[in-house]
């Protein structure tokens, strides 16, 4: 079920506002922002991040959270930047928290706008269709909870695609923004560290190594997190064919 009652519902033109503004946005920014949000910016600007934040915590915090809400919710690009800057000025921990809330912010804010333009329609169509259409939809109602973990986990899907899909699939707001909210905390805390390093990493004139999410002893326990959020999709599976 929806949260957006019917009479909520936009209509016309006024319901593709939101998305016709943050495609705008997000072709803008990738022309003029596609350079800027970088590692090699972080790391020129690095001292004079370090000594703003020394000086003005709560404003550099505040600033950090605006901004990496805006480039999720605008899909800018500079996300993983953004991530490792979160670690870099505020350390692992509240490095990561930071960051989690503020992407969990900004994916609400996309999963919204996505959902207030095609995604009730999408919705309607599916809810009164028939035949296989129908029994996929409420086969995802059925499993939402693992479904949203499940693409939360993997790192195969894009960010972008898991804010997204459950928009046009009309996930209640609630389920969204809690699976959204836990379900990146590892990958999240992985990149966060990866930024609180970057100091040694700047010294010695390297750049960070972002693959580090796919090393066996970090990819296993995320993968194993995925696979238990899909149990629940194969034992009803299994179920479904005994009763066969």
């Amino acid at each position: 079920m929806s949260d957006m009652t019917q009479t909520d519902r936009p209509t016309g033109l006024k319901r593709y506002l939101p998305l016709m503004v943050i495609a705008t946005a997000a072709v803008a920014g990738y022309f003029a922002l596609g350079d800027v949000l970088s590692f090699q910016t972080l790391a020129d600007n690095r001292e004079a991040l370090l000594a703003f934040r020394d000086s003005h915590y709560i404003a550099t915090l505040t600033v950090f959270v605006l901004v990496y809400v805006a480039i999720v919710a605008f899909s800018l690009p500079g996300a993983s930047i953004a991530t490792l800057t979160g670690g870099f000025l505020f350390a692992t921990f509240p490095g990561s928290l930071f960051n989690i809330i503020a992407a969990t912010t900004g994916a609400t804010a996309i999963f919204l706008a996505a959902r207030w333009g095609l995604g009730a329609k999408l919705g309607e169509r599916l809810e009164t269709s028939e035949g296989m259409v129908k029994k996929i939809k409420e086969g995802i109602d059925e499993n939402q909870w693992s479904m949203l973990f499940l693409i939360r986990l993997v790192p195969a899907v894009p960010f972008f695609i898991a804010n997204l899909v459950p928009a046009f699939l009309e996930v209640p707001l609630h389920r969204f923004v809690i699976s959204t909210f836990l379900g990146i905390i590892p990958g999240t805390v992985v990149y966060t560290s990866v930024g609180a390093g970057l100091g040694e990493v700047f010294e010695r004139g390297e750049t960070p190594n972002l693959s580090i999410i796919f090393e066996p002893h970090i990819i296993g326990p995320i993968l194993g997190l995925a696979a238990l959020s899909a149990l629940p999709i194969l034992i009803k599976v299994i179920r479904g064919k005994k009763g066969l």
